[in-house]
Order: structure tokens, then sequence, then C-alpha cells
């Protein structure tokens, strides 16, 4: 049987969207306008303005910076624009200097919220030496979408018209392809490609296990993955454990992330943590069934489709937190780790969207890691029940009679019914900072 869908283009999607970064992505993004609007304006920066969506600020506000102290979205543009190196994309925080958080601390920095802009934006105005430059991230966290200088566009690729608020996978329009994948799709991808095909991705669960394992030798952050660890073994000898174990590890991986480790993460959907959730727990899962590299590769795969099918049909950024979607890919993954059919993530997929939808993003920060062991337990136990044939029907609350009419629910719900939730959360925050 072939794959209904291209497969070249989903190998090219994956390594697209499968790009290390360093530190939170919504600061990441945040310092790259910043570096590129200084190096427009090409001499040094007097003063800055930053025009953000309620979503940019919402998720960099209480994160921490790689190696160092500052917080918040103009922190991150200021460090961006004293010596930050556009080459690097979202590593561009990877190596901040004493000179660079010196320079961060003396600008003079002006921040406005921008209501009608699609929920990933941050634009950069910056002034020195008698003429002003523009840079303006949108859509996707390292997609230039306006540049100017003095008023003059060097640039201008907006969104889609009448897709501001979309995930936007621009040129090729990846957002419209994703939305058309279903599960039958993803599962014939996997079966059909082989280790060779996306060597990259056992790449990523390599980075990925990385800093999941040095947060549990450390201390970082709410330590939720390292204490979830102590009553129980890393090497686990049940299938219950392993769950537990993998939940445990993606958890510490967020620990240290929003803590500001100095250590890369791949990312999926433009999130590090999401990145972390779709591969880390699949690994340990794997290797406790004694799964080769190969198969631990196609269901990486699978929770990688997933849950960019999922965030496809969503926001990059929204009020819907993106661990709760990504551990859904997870569950799929573990499904076919356990040699599943596609029914069955169907069952689990219907269990997910079941059980807890509706977690809040309260931006990005140390509680991530909480939201994520949280997910994974809900994802090990909708495999648990599907494999037993057991999952909530569609006379269930928002549940679909199938799993692509439960994500269409979830679309909705993500979009229509939790924007005055998104405008409430950032309310609150912002009066907790004001």
């Amino acid at each position: 049987m072939e794959v209904s869908v291209d497969k070249s283009r989903i190998i090219g999607l994956l390594k697209k969207e499968m790009v290390p970064a360093m530190g939170c992505t919504e600061p990441a993004a945040s310092a790259l306008a910043g570096a590129k609007a200084r190096e427009l304006l090409g001499c040094i920066v007097d003063a800055a303005h930053v025009y953000a969506s309620r979503d940019m600020v919402k998720n960099a506000m209480g994160v921490g910076l790689p190696g160092c102290e500052l917080k918040g979205i103009l922190a991150a543009v200021a460090l961006g624009i004293c010596g930050g190196d556009t080459s690097k994309s979202l590593s561009i925080l990877s190596c901040i200097t004493d000179d660079q958080k010196k320079g961060a601390a003396l600008i003079p920095m002006e921040l406005s919220l921008v209501s009608d802009a699609p929920p990933l934006f941050v634009s950069v105005k910056a002034f020195g030496g008698g003429h002003e430059a523009v840079a303006t991230i949108s859509g996707e966290h390292d997609r230039f979408s306006r540049l100017e200088l003095d008023g003059k566009v060097l640039l201008d690729a907006p969104l889609e018209p009448g897709n501001a608020k979309a995930f936007s996978f621009d040129k090729a329009n990846d957002g419209e392809f994703l939305k058309t994948l279903k599960l039958d799709d993803i599962v014939e991808f996997a079966n059909q490609i082989s280790i060779d095909d996306v060597p990259f991705v056992l790449d990523a669960v390599k980075t990925n296990l990385a800093i999941a394992k040095h947060a549990i030798e450390g201390e970082y952050g709410l330590q939720v993955g390292k204490t979830t660890l102590e009553d129980g073994s890393s090497e686990p000898s049940s299938l219950s454990q392993a769950f537990d174990v993998a939940a445990s590890y993606a958890a510490a991986g967020s620990d240290a992330r929003m803590s500001g480790c100095s250590m890369p993460v791949v990312i999926n959907s433009g999130s590090g943590n999401q990145g972390i959730t779709v591969t880390v727990p699949v690994y340990i899962v794997a290797r406790y069934l004694g799964a080769d590299d190969e198969k631990l590769a196609k269901a990486v795969c699978v929770s990688q489709l997933v849950g960019l099918a999922l965030t496809a049909r969503k926001n990059r950024l929204s009020a819907l937190c993106g661990a709760f979607t990504a551990s859904i890919g997870t569950a799929c993954a573990y499904v076919y780790l356990l040699d599943g059919d596609r029914l069955a993530m169907d069952r689990a997929v219907n269990t997910m969207v079941g059980n807890l939808t509706g977690v809040i993003c309260d931006g990005a920060k140390n509680t991530c890691a909480l939201k994520i062991y949280s997910c994974l337990q809900a994802s090990a136990l909708s495999v648990k029940l599907s494999l037993k044939g057991f999952a909530p029907g569609a006379e269930c609350g928002i549940v679909g009679s199938d799993c692509l009419e439960s994500m269409v629910h979830l679309s909705r719900i993500s979009s229509e019914g939790m924007e005055q939730t998104d405008r409430t959360i950032m309310s609150i925050m912002m009066d907790k900072h004001c």
C-alpha cells in the first residue's frame, strides 16, 4: 500500500521543523528580531521600541534566559541588539557575553502590545545614528515578514490574507498540507521510511535526552523530573514504570530549559518543551521494549507529525498548553511502539481530548515541567485504555466520533473558545508585573 501523501515533502517538513534552539523560543525569536534590526541599522543602537502580540509577551515573561539573570521580551530583544548573531537563528542566545548583558541593561526600551497581530508576532524598531530600522518576525519563530530601513521596505512577506491567526508554515503552505494528514497517512509514512531517510530524528532524540539527563543530575526549577524519580528507578522493570520514567525525564528537560540551561533543544511546532515531549519519552519506552533504532525513529516520526498536525489546527501560540497537544503525539508513538493499530491510536487521541482539553498556557516558566509530567501521565493512561479497547465516544462532551472529529472540536475550543481566556491570562500576568 502506497502512502497517500508525498513522502519527500513530509521528510522535508520534518527537517524544517526539527531545528535546534537555545532557551525558550519566544525570547530567542525576540532576540533574533533585535539583532536583525541592529544589523540593518549598521551602527550602535541608541534606543528601541518593541511591538509584540500578547502571546509573545506572555511566553517570554517568566522564563529564564540562557546564562543570564534577565527575563522578559525587552531583555531578550536588548541582548539580541547588543551582539546577537542572526546566523545562529534560534540558537542566538547560546552564548551571552558579559558585554551583552551590560549593554542590554543600558538601552532605553519601550514595549507596546499589538492587539490585531497574529499570536506569534514581534517587531523591533531600532534607532541610532539618525536612522531607524525595523525587523518583524511573524507566523514562525524565525520567519522575517517585514524589514525596513529609514522607511524603505526591504522585505514584505505578510501571512496569507485571512489567515493572520493561523499556524504558518510559510511558502510551501505546509500548514494546510498538515491539516490534511490523517493518522492513516502518518502511520503509513512511518511504516515505509527507513532510518536512512530520517537520521536527523535520532539526532534530535540524542540532543533532547542530553538536557533531560543533565537536569536529573543537577538542580533546576521545581525539580519535577528529579523529584518524581526519587521513589523509582531510572531503569524500569515494567511498562508502567517505563511510562513513569518517561514522564519524569521529559519534565526534567523542561526544568532545565525553563531555568535558562545553556544546552540546545530540538523543537516541535516552534517549541522546545513540545520537542522534548515528543522525543524523550518515546526513547525511554522504546528502550524498555527493546525496540531498535529504526523502530524508535519511526515512532518519533509519528509523535512529531501528530504534534505538528494538531498545532496546524490551532495556533503555535494560544491559550491551550502545547504540552497537551504534544503529549497526544507521544501517546500515538507509544501505541506504535506497542504494535497497536491505527484504531488504537484513534482511541488514545479521543481519550486525551476527553481528559485534559482545556489545560491553559500561562506562558513559559518553571511550571511547564508540571504540565508536561501530568500530560504524559495522561498519555500513558490513554494508551493503556486504548490497547484494552476502551475510549470515550461521541456521546461524551467534546469527544468526536473519531480522532479527526475530536481534532476539529479541539481546534474550535483553542480558537473560538479560549480567546477570552488568553486575554484574561495576559491581564492577570501583566497586573502582577505592574
